[in-house]
């Protein structure tokens, strides 16, 4: 049997959409199986989605716990048809889901019959009689999950919203040039990343908009994701092909909008350098662009850097990029919502917007209106803590005083826990360790944001980046400082990044490596004994790491500032007073 011919076509458009005899007409139906999830739960039992598909359209559904034997047999498999006997279905905040109570699977002699759909496509092969549905065949059109693709579906549709687009970006390699694009695509069900070169971008960048819906069919190639280019989930990506259809929906209210996972700005301290998030706060300032030029290129950049405000009592940093920097036109006081944002240890905790990140201006979403009902009542007069100024103690910092003592730092374990902790630290550098001070760092400036990452040298004139694919006659040092501070309890030994290496040494890490270069290797090494006998706020975190099989502890300067000797006869005007001593 034709297996598409096997399957309820219509099933899920009468049961979702009003036909008051669906039961009637389909009493048992016949759907395929398109994705199977299992879902912890804090209970220990777990849920499974499935994604089905009846031939025409796809819909979510909950597995009865009764039917749960059925998935841990591996009976219910992606491909497999099945015959739903008992079913109920569900709306919730206008997404569709149907609940399977009971179903069954063809007996041996069914699957003689009906074999499962596979091969070209999920939904059967292309018969005579029926040419297959083009993307304005709206109502006829069958749906593909994004949740679904894989390497092997070669003929499908999705639909999906445009929820973030790139810059066009070009390169000069090997005496050939090209260009490239990127967008994220969002349906009900994931979000994936899709990138279109050369002809592709002249067929649909001005296409693709940013918040639209799209219908968008094969062939577009289906690959594993390269995970250093994306924040998205997703283990593929999409790459438009010649031929590659792409029509807008008429319907552009059937896919959601974007989907959020916001951390409050007080939380950044608590997030790992490097990792992406989504950040919402109110504008409270707007910097001027930055025109900056590349040492290594000599092309220029822009940028432009945002404050940003929110009701756990933080403010932070946001910088954006390029044509996003100039044509920058928000007002203060708008609530802004930022997907995919980078986090750096610069100045303590800032954000850096990614290519691949988006920008959403007052969104019709709870959070939003939270904070904007917050900053009226209460924020605009609020003054604002944040994290470059952690080293300090106490209310000044509007946060609990965790300041330790180097003592009180290995006596209490510190960073021997499953998660980082993070502590406040008054102590004077003794000695600054030389050997392997810095890194050759990529000279990429233009990137956005800057690479930072580790070059090799191919020759006596070239070094090479491999995230950027490009080579540079030289390369940015930046400092990786091993320093061993003391107070009156003890001695401890700290790591220290590029920003609080300036700090501490008062020059760059090219600086004193040229300084080196030219044979000066003592003016080099009196520029470290310089830097000694200082007091600095430390901010830290203490972290577990395993080194030869056996547990330590590396203690990481998030920010430094010098004591300010002022504040710190305040402080202790203040403890002395706690002892009530006349």
């Amino acid at each position: 049997m034709d297996p598409s011919s096997a399957l309820s076509r219509g099933w899920l458009q009468a049961t979702f959409f009003g036909e008051e005899a669906a039961t009637e007409k389909f009493p048992s139906p016949v759907v395929q199986i398109l994705v199977v999830k299992s879902i912890p739960t804090e209970g220990g039992v777990d849920r499974h989605r499935l994604v089905l598909s009846d031939g025409d359209l796809f819909c979510q559904a909950m597995v009865a716990t009764q039917s749960h034997y059925l998935i841990a047999d591996q009976q219910l498999e992606p491909l497999k048809i099945v015959r739903i006997k008992q079913y109920q279905k569900n709306v919730i905040k206008q997404k569709r889901i149907m609940v399977i109570l009971d179903l069954e699977l063809p007996s041996v002699g069914q699957e003689d019959q009906i074999q499962p759909i596979a091969g070209a496509s999920f939904y059967g092969n292309k018969t005579e009689e029926k040419k297959p549905p083009r993307p304005s065949d709206k109502p006829n059109l069958n749906i593909y999950p994004i949740e679904a693709l894989s390497p092997f579906s070669s003929k499908w549709t999705i639909r999906a919203r445009v929820s973030a687009k790139s810059d066009i970006r070009t390169w000069h390699r090997n005496n050939t040039d090209g260009k490239l694009f990127s967008v994220n695509l969002l349906d009900e069900t994931s979000e994936i990343k899709a990138t279109g070169f050369n002809e592709q971008v002249d067929e649909f960048y001005n296409l693709l908009q940013p918040g639209q819906v799209y219908y968008i069919s094969t062939p577009c190639r289906v690959q594993f994701a390269k995970k250093q280019f994306t924040n998205l989930p997703n283990d593929y990506e999409l790459t438009f092909e010649r031929g590659t259809i792409i029509e807008k929906a008429d319907d552009q209210s059937s896919v959601p909008q974007l989907r959020f996972a916001f951390c409050n700005l007080a939380d950044l301290e608590k997030v790992e350098k490097d990792t992406t998030v989504d950040v919402i706060g109110v504008l409270t300032k707007v910097h001027d662009v930055a025109s900056l030029v590349s040492k290594t290129t000599n092309k220029p950049y822009d940028k432009r850097d945002l404050t940003l405000a929110d009701d756990s009592g933080f403010d932070t940093r946001l910088t954006i990029w390029g044509k996003q920097a100039t044509s920058f036109d928000v007002k203060p006081e708008s609530v802004i919502a930022f997907k995919g944002v980078k986090v750096s240890d610069f100045n303590g905790r800032s954000l850096s917007l990614l290519n691949s990140g988006t920008m959403s201006v007052d969104p019709d979403i709870p959070d939003a209106h939270r904070l904007k009902g917050w900053y009226d009542s209460q924020g605009r007069t609020q003054a604002f803590s944040n994290h470059s100024n952690l080293g300090g103690m106490g209310k000044a910092t509007g946060r609990k005083d965790d300041t330790k003592l180097i003592s009180q730092v290995k006596d209490e374990n510190l960073g021997m826990g499953d998660e980082p902790s993070y502590f406040s630290l008054k102590a004077t550098v003794v000695f600054i360790r030389q050997k392997s001070f810095c890194y050759p760092a990529c000279s990429n400036t233009a990137a956005t944001p800057p690479c930072n990452k580790k070059v090799e040298k191919i020759s006596d004139d070239a070094w090479r980046c491999e995230k950027c694919s490009m080579n540079f006659p030289k390369p940015s040092y930046r400092f990786i400082l091993g320093i061993n501070v003391a107070d009156h309890t003890g001695q401890t030994w700290l790591s220290c990044f590029d920003d609080v290496g300036r700090l501490i040494t008062g020059t760059t890490a090219d600086q004193i490596m040229e300084v080196m270069e030219d044979g000066g290797e003592a003016a080099a090494a009196h520029i470290f004994e310089e830097s000694n006998c200082r007091t600095y706020n430390f901010r830290c975190r203490a972290r577990k790491e395993i080194f030869q099989e056996t547990e330590t502890v590396r203690y990481q300067v998030l920010s430094a500032t010098p004591v300010d000797f002022k504040a710190e006869g305040n402080k202790l005007a203040e403890l002395i007073k706690q002892y009530s001593i006349n």
